[in-house]
């Protein structure tokens, strides 16, 4: 099981039951930029995304990022528990999967990782999620379109503002991937964790910069908005 990590009865399942129960999943209201769900239905934006102007077009998330998600993704991400993806990626699709259709992006794109960190790791959890989605929707996946190139202090540790610095110019576009295919105009970009959106917006930001028209992107989990 992805949540407890106990054998899951019955087999056929990829969850628990009762621990399906505990998950608190993203509903109304929820801003309608970023998808954090919000406690007030008299407002359309979330405090972040009044004070800032993210250049993604619109987001979505399964989950609050509570503890018991924080430990799922922790093991998926960081202990190899790669198997954890098939429930994660279930979930998407019976979620969001019109929705994704519905977007019609030209291409998935994970969010990139340093080469450190991918040989250390073994895999990036990212492309692992867009690669199940992009199989299941028949929508390509371009693993290399965004390449970090710069190793970058963890951004739970950081600020806000520090996070920004930290990113820009750690992720940069990738031409050649698509040097045999220059109808790419829509993406969506896909992640485990949307907290401040720091890492959605360089990448998005990196997108437009270089001629994508519209980015979408979707998140297993996200902090809550007021």
């Amino acid at each position: 099981c992805p949540i407890c990590e106990e054998i899951i009865i019955p087999k056929d399942k990829n969850v628990c039951s009762p621990c399906k129960s505990k998950l608190i999943y993203v509903q109304e209201p929820r801003c309608m930029k970023c998808s954090k769900p919000m406690e007030r239905e008299d407002k359309e934006y979330c405090i972040d995304c009044e004070r800032r102007k993210y250049s993604y077009d619109k987001g979505f998330s399964l989950w609050v990022y509570d503890d018991i998600m924080k430990k799922s993704i922790a093991a998926f991400k960081y202990n190899n528990k790669k198997e954890y993806a098939g429930f994660y990626i279930d979930e998407v699709l019976r979620l969001y999967g019109d929705t994704i259709v519905k977007l019609k992006p030209d291409a998935i794109v994970p969010v990139p990782i340093h080469k450190s960190k991918y040989f250390s790791r073994g895999y990036n959890q990212a492309e692992i999620l867009a690669r199940g989605i992009g199989k299941a929707l028949n929508i390509p996946v371009i693993s290399n379109l965004l390449i970090r190139i710069k190793k970058t202090e963890p951004q739970k540790k950081l600020d806000n503002r520090q996070r920004l610095t930290n990113l820009q110019k750690a992720i940069i576009f990738n031409k050649k991937a698509l040097e045999f295919n220059n109808t790419i105009k829509s993406i969506l970009i896909v992640d485990d964790i949307y907290t401040t959106g720091t890492t959605i917006a360089v990448c998005s930001d990196v997108l437009k910069a270089n001629g994508i028209h519209k980015v979408y992107f979707i998140t297993l989990c996200i902090g809550k908005g007021f």
